[in-house]
């Protein structure tokens, strides 16, 4: 499965990144919003995962334009942020985010919820 993970806290990216390919993975990255939507475009993964704390464009903006877009419209977008608060969630979910996990990131917890959300859940 392709992920296209979307962090601009180089730690974050690199400690998930690994985590999701010794999970048997692909993953590309980018590190703000607006490289997010050029890459959802020519990489076409599986599902993104969007923090949505970016410089450029933010997390909200990127999956809008990600959604709005015919050719990216389909591809599951989870949410990733260090912000718990309800309003938080929903104002993701508003944004067109398919799902949404905080961080500190449960691995467990997140690849259920990749699973969930794209077709071939059962590669995850």
């Amino acid at each position: 499965m392709k992920i296209l993970l979307v962090e601009d806290n180089e730690m974050n990216r690199d400690m998930l990144s690994r985590r999701l390919v010794r999970r048997g993975h692909l993953v590309v990255t980018a590190t703000d919003g607006a490289a997010a939507v050029a890459t959802t475009r020519t990489e076409q993964p599986d599902v993104v995962l969007m923090d949505l704390g970016l410089p450029v464009t933010d997390g909200w903006e990127a999956t809008r334009q990600i959604k709005s877009d015919p050719r990216t419209a389909t591809i599951p977008v989870i949410a990733l942020t260090a912000h718990a608060m309800t309003e938080d969630r929903e104002r993701a979910l508003a944004a067109g985010c398919d799902d949404f996990d905080t961080k500190p990131v449960d691995l467990e917890r997140l690849t259920a919820k990749i699973a969930a959300v794209t077709r071939d859940g059962a590669q995850s």
